[in-house]
């Protein structure tokens, strides 16, 4: 990533899951809760724990920036932190994953989907760790065992990466408090697909010119200039398979910090 003269921001800490599905694998299992081998390449090994309340959405507070979204809809609580390794320093922000715990007497025979939404402060050494919302651990079990799985504290899981799913949604552009014509950030939303960002560009009006953006942390991005005019168009490409959408003059020529600005367009599944 190049370097930029965005100021680095140091914002609150906010703390994402949704479809399930069912899946066939062959595992090993040495003792309960302990899984040393998936047979299925798609799916990996990994250990998860979970915080905040037990059926809450995790902190009050998250390394991707998306506050209070995160315990109301679509979201609903579903959501969880990673370990630097699928974190990505904020780019693996959005990004969504079916988790699944193997002990037959408690767990679900379903897979939950929980997106991301923080990074876990766990050390780790290098290999993967969920630390999901009270409310997305829980969903692993079986109906009426939430409680029961919760009290086993750190687990054994495996996890696969899904294509995220926003029924109704639209990609849409949070304009940061501080925001101003020479100096705009913005917070992405709701990226159905690979959830991921990888690349963002900005174009001004009146203008064939596509401007670069920097990463500043967990989902936001800025950039510098002086002064940039509305209306904006916005062009993402995603981290994971680069794929590219444009949504021309998302945000207007009287765009105001703090608004929301929502594209007519979503990346496919």
């Amino acid at each position: 990533m190049e370097s930029s003269n965005c100021p680095r921001c140091h914002f609150a800490r906010f703390g994402c899951v949704v479809v399930v599905v069912v899946v066939f694998f062959a595992v090993d299992i040495a003792s309960a809760g302990s899984l040393q081998r998936v047979k299925d390449p798609h799916w990996h090994t990994a250990s998860a724990t979970w915080y905040g309340s037990p059926n809450g959405d995790g902190s009050t507070g998250g390394a991707c920036g998306y506050g209070s979204m995160v315990d109301v809809k679509p979201f609903r609580a579903r959501v969880g932190a990673v370990s630097s390794i699928l974190f990505k320093n904020g780019e693996g922000c959005g990004a969504c994953y079916k988790v699944k715990c193997l002990d037959k007497s408690i767990c679900s025979k379903r897979a939950a989907t929980v997106i991301i939404t923080d990074e876990s402060p766990a050390l780790t050494k290098g290999r993967v760790h969920f630390d999901l919302s009270g409310s997305a651990f829980g969903r692993m079990a079986v109906k009426g065992n939430s409680g029961n799985l919760r009290n086993r504290g750190k687990i054994s899981i495996i996890y696969r990466r899904t294509p995220c799913v926003y029924p109704g949604k639209n990609i849409a552009f949070h304009v940061n408090a501080g925001s101003t014509a020479y100096w705009l950030s913005l917070l992405v939303e709701f990226e159905d697909g690979d959830g991921d960002i990888g690349s963002m560009h900005i174009r001004e009006a009146r203008s064939n010119q596509w401007l670069k953006m920097t990463h500043l942390w967990g989902a936001n991005w800025c950039i510098i200039g002086g002064p940039l005019q509305g209306p904006f168009s916005v062009k993402l490409t995603t981290l994971s398979k680069r794929r590219t959408l444009s949504a021309r003059d998302v945000i207007p020529s009287k765009w105001s910090p703090k608004a929301t600005y929502t594209s007519r367009l979503n990346f496919s599944k």
